[in-house]
């Protein structure tokens, strides 16, 4: 071999060592505020206490899924730091607590913030800070809105998708409905009206004969469901969280009033609802899902539920199987660390958001069979498929095919 192709040989080796093993120079790692090589903090606003602290424990499963991360070695070798405080549900302590996160406490982001007011406080502040406020624990449709607000995203299913689901299924089982609406007076109450109203048409106006608001700073909603009755409606659509929810149940068994029940997704929870509210009250009850129920022995060899029951034998034993919270928190924290893992060594705010809208047929253990969660640059709304899902018994039972709805903010 000549002096000039031993050289050219040399270099064309020298160039394949940088390829593989100089070439991350061209691809160095990048950081911003609550990222570095050892660690990546993440923030979260709950309400731990105040009357929607049956949602708490979302944040206390979360904790406890990023600490199982940790002791397996963490994201790409960092550590989760998970500073999650308390708001009592009320959105000038969310609007406090997220300006600690972010100011004092320099998080990456905020994740999984629960309460359509309490977030819709800080959506402002969040998207001119730059800041994620990722996979937000609400439905409502503000969320999706990536044109205005680009730094947030929603996660669960969307409110005004759900209650269409119910005024579908109205209009072709009760054609002569007389329908009573409990909602909480509030954006969240609000948004699963307007989607009930926009899916019966122009039946909303006499179909509708009882349309009732109860403020969260209420002891008791019994008063409206006395009122309901009185109207002789015999479709009820409860717009409610946990705590009047349970109360809603009792309160219509206690006076005989048995119409055909619908309750909002966030209310199903066997352990904080169902149980105080009493099963033999339930019987009937029609909602919707999009992860498995961990009560429905049909889960029970599923590889999904497994990794579920191994989590809360091993990480959380002190998580209750039966409130679905847990299983969401569960479910919401991998999706998060899908996300990260995405990021590899670019954990720039902007990254996570780009690898945010870039989740493709991704599906966490216990999504229902044929959902998946899939996102883009003009999607910002992960879960949009659910299925029906009706009380009997002790669990909760599908039924119908996936159902399908796409609505932007």
């Amino acid at each position: 071999m000549s002096f000039v192709a031993r050289r050219l040989a040399a270099l064309s080796t020298a160039m394949i060592f940088l390829a593989a093993s100089g070439g991350s120079a061209l691809s160095q790692k990048k950081y911003d505020t609550g990222a570095t090589d050892t660690e990546i903090k993440i923030g979260n606003i709950m309400p731990y206490s105040g009357p929607a602290s049956a949602y708490g424990v979302l944040g206390k499963t979360e904790a406890a899924y990023f600490r199982k991360i940790n002791a397996e070695g963490g994201i790409n070798g960092r550590k989760i730091t998970f500073i999650s405080y308390d708001d009592a549900y009320s959105p000038p302590k969310t609007v406090e607590q997220a300006r600690k996160l972010v100011e004092s406490d320099e998080v990456l982001l905020i994740f999984n913030s629960l309460g359509t007011a309490n977030n819709a406080a800080i959506q402002k502040y969040m998207n001119a800070k730059k800041v994620p406020q990722l996979f937000v624990a609400t439905g409502a449709t503000r969320w999706n809105d990536p044109l205005n607000f680009p730094w947030t995203m929603g996660y669960q299913l969307n409110y005004q998708s759900e209650a269409r689901a119910y005024a579908k299924y109205i209009l072709k089982e009760k054609p002569n409905a007389r329908i009573a609406v409990l909602y909480q007076n509030d954006d969240y109450g609000k948004d699963y009206l307007r989607g009930l109203k926009d899916g019966l048409g122009d039946k909303a106006a006499s179909f509708i004969v009882s349309e009732d608001a109860y403020d969260i700073s209420e002891p008791t909603i019994d008063s409206h469901i006395v009122k309901m009755k009185s109207v002789k409606a015999d479709v009820f659509v409860d717009i409610t969280g946990p705590k009047f929810a349970a109360q809603a149940i009792r309160k219509a068994a206690e006076i005989g009033w048995r119409p055909l029940h619908f309750l909002n997704s966030v209310s199903t929870s066997i352990g904080a609802v169902i149980r105080p509210a009493g099963p033999e009250n339930a019987q009937g009850i029609i909602s919707v899902a999009a992860v498995m129920d961990p009560l429905d022995p049909q889960w029970k060899d599923d590889p999904g539920m497994k990794a579920f029951d191994e989590f809360l034998a091993k990480d959380y034993p002190e998580g209750d199987r039966a409130d679905l919270n847990v299983l969401n928190g569960f479910n919401v924290a991998q999706t998060l660390v899908h996300v990260l893992m995405q990021c590899g060594d670019n954990l720039t705010r902007e990254n996570v958001m780009r690898q945010a809208a870039n989740l493709k047929d991704f599906r966490t253990t216990n999504l229902l069979p044929g959902i998946a969660i899939n996102t883009s640059p003009n999607d910002f709304a992960p879960i949009e498929q659910m299925r029906l899902k009706r009380f009997k018994g002790e669990r909760w039972e599908l039924f119908g095919p996936i159902l399908s709805s796409e609505i932007g903010g």
